[in-house]
């Protein structure tokens, strides 16, 4: 079988952070290729961030339900091949599922490539004895290579704005030309290694209140937001939320709003990328040098304490050696706050 060389069918299932760091990859190779069109892979809730892409169709998978299990990957590698042909494949993921899903177009005769995750050297950045501290390749050079070894080669540029949202996000409490500057901040992350402690995440905000920032919560998860109401109860005037009140697609639209994000080593911060936002990031457990920096971002705006210990986990999973958490529990938010305050001033209105 003869594949269709200027098709990509592109499999990235999780998480929603993983799956926004495709986003400028598979953008800028569309704009260097005016041939290529690519299909997405990917669970339905991230269909929002390819839907403005020109030659970029999306595909949802719902791997809880109808694609569940071999015999629903299956049904999905049906499904797939009647909308894309013969396209070659890229798999971003390289997880069971996805090399089911191979092993079915393998058989087909299509051209596949699958990233290199670069385990090995991960392992060395984050082990516990004989670590050995490297700056690794970013993850948007690792989904870039998968398509350079499928034929199609380019350069990323990471001071290309990737999404421009269509709309401007409008509510009667504030304006956003009153000269306030609107910080969006998004306090949680999946995994306690990448979780500022509450309380010192809520002293941060009552000193972005006291400099008079307009604060914006971003979050999800019941008791998230939870937390983010009492907070919002306790800070008062130019305090919002944003969390739990819309559709991701329209949430999307308040993030392309913000000034500049506050976040975790979390999904937030590569959403924010994808609109030019700048971004202040917190690291714990984890650290950018492991390649996981939001796309575009300068490290300089990425706060951590810089232990003998860190980072001891690529993802945050890991429980902590020490057991008491130091890199977030003894990082003042006095330092992130000055950070923030850094970054503003360059912009300041």
């Amino acid at each position: 079988m003869v594949s269709d060389r200027n098709h990509i069918i592109v499999f990235r299932f999780s998480a929603l952070g993983d799956i926004a760091m495709v986003v400028p990859v598979v953008k800028q190779w569309l704009d260097q290729h005016p041939q290529l069109t690519v299909t997405v892979v990917s669970t339905s809730f991230a269909a929002p961030l390819f839907q403005s892409i020109p030659r970029c169709h999306f595909i949802g998978a719902d791997l809880k339900g109808k694609h569940s299990g071999l015999f629903g990957l299956y049904r999905l590698y049906k499904e797939i091949r009647k909308q894309t042909g013969n396209a070659l494949v890229a798999d971003l993921h390289q997880v069971l599922r996805t090399a089911i899903l191979k092993f079915f177009f393998r058989l087909s005769g299509h051209t596949i490539a699958t990233i290199d995750k670069g385990r090995k050297e991960k392992r060395l950045l984050t082990s516990k004895k004989n670590k050995v501290k490297s700056i690794l390749k970013l993850q948007h050079e690792r989904y870039a290579d998968v398509f350079r070894a499928l034929g199609f080669q380019g350069e990323l540029d990471p001071n290309e704005k990737t999404l421009d949202p269509k709309h401007s996000v409008v509510d009667s409490n504030f304006s956003f030309s009153d000269g306030k500057i609107n910080i969006g901040v998004a306090p949680f992350a999946k995994h306690l290694g990448k979780c500022y402690p509450t309380e010192k995440m809520k002293a941060l905000l009552q000193l972005l209140k006291d400099e008079g920032y307009r604060i914006f919560l971003f979050g999800g998860g019941e008791k998230e937001i939870e937390t983010l109401r009492l907070w919002v109860g306790d800070l008062g005037e130019d305090t919002f939320m944003v969390a739990g009140k819309f559709p991701f697609s329209t949430e999307l639209y308040w993030i392309a709003s913000m000034d500049l994000m506050v976040t975790m080593d979390s999904a937030n911060m590569h959403l924010a990328s994808l609109f030019s936002i700048p971004v202040v990031s917190i690291w714990g457990a984890t650290h950018p040098d492991a390649g996981f920096m939001g796309f575009g971002q300068s490290k300089e705006n990425a706060v951590s304490l810089e232990l003998s210990c860190s980072p001891c986990s690529v993802f945050g999973n890991k429980p902590c050696w020490r057991g008491d958490y130091a890199c977030m529990n003894q990082l003042e938010p006095r330092q992130i706050f000055l950070a923030i305050s850094s970054c503003t001033s360059k912009f300041r209105k």
